[in-house]
């Protein structure tokens, strides 16, 4: 058997135009990650050449979401993925014993989903496993919702390509790649590893002894609240990460986009059926 190293994929799926925020992820990952866990890690753009401490850069070519991480994944020879995204920043350490023993096990008894991020859209079913004081819960698909999520999670990588069909768009994956899993009915574990958002555990676990953190800073293509608490901390760092947080302020502060563009004000319909009348009138 090949070791767990050659096998996990730690996947970094990134989108080009919030590049603004590659620095982010890369000041808190290296913060609180141990790259001796053994994977090989990656940071995947689409055309952008970029720098990320401890990733190789790959990219997908332009193209619409699943296409794109379709590519990826059938360029990458590993047989697991731990899938992350640009805009998932940690917030405290992770435990290395709890990825090797959960690598370790995935690979021997052939998991295909396991949800490592708390959030109550779960239902979990007790089992009698355990790695470093977490249970090793089953999802209760029926009374769960968002079987297809994009949050932190460890795929066994063919069956996270089944879940990807051409042409969806992120939000229309996880909707109607939740219907087709409910469909389905497979074996999906849950693991209450990162408090997503400072979400409290939903398991029955046993005091683990490291639990990770994680905020989602992204809404809409701009920075939301949580990313507040990361422009303290980088406050308070070197003076690239001061500088950063201070590009970080401005985008909070006036709403912009992680282009550095003015958000788009929103037109309601009785607004844009009155401006069209009044064009169609003075023709």
């Amino acid at each position: 058997m090949p070791t767990a190293k050659n096998n996990v994929a730690l996947l970094v799926h990134a989108c080009d135009r919030y590049e603004f925020l590659f620095k982010g992820f890369d000041y808190t990952f290296s913060e609180n990650w141990d790259f001796e866990i053994p994977c090989n890690y990656y940071f995947a753009t689409e055309v952008k050449e970029v720098e990320v401490n401890g990733f190789t850069n790959i990219k997908s070519g332009k193209g619409e979401w699943a296409d794109r991480l379709v590519t990826l994944l059938s360029n990458i020879d590993e047989e697991y993925v731990l899938y992350f995204q640009e805009d998932m920043w940690l917030s405290k350490s992770v435990n290395p014993k709890f990825f090797i023993a959960l690598f370790e096990r995935a690979i021997k008894n052939g998991w295909q989903q396991v949800k490592l991020h708390s959030s109550s859209v779960y239902k979990t079913k007790e089992t009698t496993n355990f790695i470093e004081g977490f249970n090793i819960a089953e999802i209760d698909n029926k009374a769960s919702n968002y079987l297809m999520s994009h949050q932190i999670t460890l795929w066994k990588k063919d069956f996270l390509l089944a879940q990807l069909y051409k042409q969806e768009h992120p939000w229309r994956n996880e909707r109607k790649g939740t219907k087709r899993l409910k469909k389905l009915n497979p074996l999906i574990l849950h693991v209450d590893c990162f408090a997503e958002n400072g979400a409290a555990e939903i398991n029955n676990n046993k005091n683990p002894s490291e639990r990770s953190e994680y905020y989602a800073v992204s809404f809409n293509s701009t920075l939301n609240h949580n990313a507040v608490r990361f422009i303290e901390v980088l406050k308070s760092g070197s003076q690239s990460q001061k500088d950063y947080a201070a590009e970080l302020q401005n985008h909070y502060d006036n709403n912009l986009t992680h282009d550095g563009k003015e958000k788009p004000k929103k037109v309601d319909l009785f607004k844009k059926i009155k401006t069209f009348f009044r064009k169609t009138i003075s023709k």
